[in-house]
């Protein structure tokens, strides 16, 4: 099997951690967006240049099906485990076009033979080439996006850190901006909510693509979410929390009032430095 539709794609030696997760989310009910699974060897075959893989990842369904763009982030084997997150190693593409899928795969696929990637495979004593498999999903086109600990990073107390700021979750998980932040007791109670500097956004760009945005005026120091926002995502960490157990590192989306689950991976911080 080259690809499988992402609620199929639970067989992590082959489509990877990510999608792994991703699939185990899904039919646990979570709000993920629709997408596909690129098993390691296809993209493989996609990075090697082979016409066939090519033909037949240009055929998947959800590529005449997406309207929005498409979303490709890597999804290696050990990606997203309880020891080796990857996190920030390996490259995602947001607001990729149909035209553009293969060369979008590639760049993932090549995204895992970087240096960088490579010395952090031996750092952790992780073995052999990159298996690089890769999800294809519907893009939200996020109005507000960040990340979610279910559990405080630091000491592990039974606290939620919510992270925020306008646009795509990029610029809070690579620190372009100082996000909002907000701790949340474990059942839902407000305990902190501190407005950051938000001075860019990242949106998608016309014809794909997307593109930093400066954010002006009371926009930059106002609290980008709302009481009943942080109400869903409470729900979304007990959600996560019950599917896959305690201490959950999430990546959401908020985009047309709704929120979805954009990555779900144990939660593998040391002092509040994902790893």
């Amino acid at each position: 099997m080259t690809w499988a539709l992402l609620a199929d794609a639970a067989e992590a030696t082959r489509f990877g951690g990510k999608a792994a997760g991703l699939a185990r989310a899904i039919r646990a009910g979570l709000p993920v967006p629709a997408g596909v699974a690129v098993a390691w060897p296809a993209a493989d075959a996609v990075g090697a240049g082979d016409p066939a893989a090519e033909a037949e990842l240009r055929s998947l369904p959800l590529l005449r099906e997406a309207r929005d763009g498409l979303a490709v982030r890597s999804s290696a084997v050990g990606e997203d485990g309880g020891r080796t997150s990857f996190a920030g190693q390996h490259e995602t593409l947001l607001n990729v076009t149909s035209d553009s899928i293969v060369e979008a795969v590639r760049q993932v696929w090549r995204s895992g033979r970087s240096d960088a990637a490579r010395a952090y495979r031996r750092r952790l004593g992780v073995g052999g080439p990159a298996r690089m498999g890769v999800v294809v999903q519907q893009l939200v086109r996020a109005d507000v996006a960040g990340v979610l600990f279910t559990r405080d990073p630091i000491d592990g107390s039974d606290e939620l850190l919510v992270e925020s700021s306008w646009g795509f979750g990029e610029v809070v998980v690579n620190g372009r901006v100082i996000p909002d932040r907000h701790r949340l007791s474990s059942s839902g109670t407000v305990l902190e909510a501190a407005a950051g500097r938000k001075d860019v956004a990242l949106r998608a760009t016309p014809g794909g693509g997307r593109a930093e945005v400066a954010v002006h005026g009371g926009a930059v120091g106002a609290l980008c979410l709302q009481e009943s926002h942080l109400a869903e995502l409470h729900e979304l960490a007990v959600r996560c929390e019950a599917a896959f157990g305690p201490g959950q590192d999430i990546e959401w989306a908020l985009a047309d009032g709704a929120v979805h689950l954009l990555q779900v991976r144990p939660l593998t911080t040391v002092g509040g430095a994902r790893r």
